[in-house]
């Protein structure tokens, strides 16, 4: 399992899962999920990086220790 901080990120902009998995086109489960740091597709990820508000090249500062 890997460490994130979709959760933190996420609560700064003050998203309610709901809505962070609406903007990214995910299920609430699955940012559940990743929240407690359970692994995901890149493709999922790369929604979630995107529906922060992130660019792309910021994947390594939100998935800590990604490979």
């Amino acid at each position: 399992m890997g460490q994130n901080k979709v959760k933190k990120i996420r609560e700064e902009l003050l998203l309610s899962k709901a809505e962070l998995a609406r903007k990214a086109g995910v299920s609430p489960l699955t940012i559940d999920r990743i929240e407690k740091g359970k692994d995901c597709r890149m493709e999922t990820k790369r929604k979630i990086i995107l529906a922060l508000g992130c660019q792309l090249s910021d994947k390594n500062k939100i998935f800590v220790n990604d490979k």
